[in-house]
């Protein structure tokens, strides 16, 4: 399959940010830039939506006692996450695993990678 153009990428990346539960609702002009950046720098659709599912994740799952979060105010967010998983890829079924454990946290945000991802 042919790679996306920059223009596509940047619409299917911040169509997948607007699926997350968390986030503020708003996109900016950084959120459409570091879209950009990531179609330059090679980053597949496939880490980003593991970024994103990796962040809903680890937002949902956390102590009880723990203060509530901030919503999630831009795409920047994601970045480190980003980073991680190009630096350390995770094992082998394990976004399978985030997937099922978020079906009903985030349908539409898992329901992406059958529809969403070229």
């Amino acid at each position: 399959m042919p790679p996306l153009s920059r223009r596509l990428y940047v619409q299917r990346v911040l169509d997948l940010y607007r699926r997350v539960p968390g986030t503020s609702g708003h996109l900016r002009r950084s959120d459409r830039r570091l879209a950009g950046e990531l179609h330059d720098r090679g980053v597949t659709l496939e880490i980003v939506h593991a970024a994103l599912l990796l962040a809903v994740t680890r937002r949902t799952f956390r102590s009880a006692t723990a203060p509530p979060l901030a919503p999630i105010a831009t795409l920047h967010y994601i970045q480190p996450l980003i980073d991680e998983l190009i630096a350390e890829p995770p094992e082998p079924g394990y976004l399978g695993h985030i997937r099922q454990k978020l079906a009903t946290v985030a349908p539409d945000l898992v329901a992406a990678v059958d529809h969403q991802l070229p």
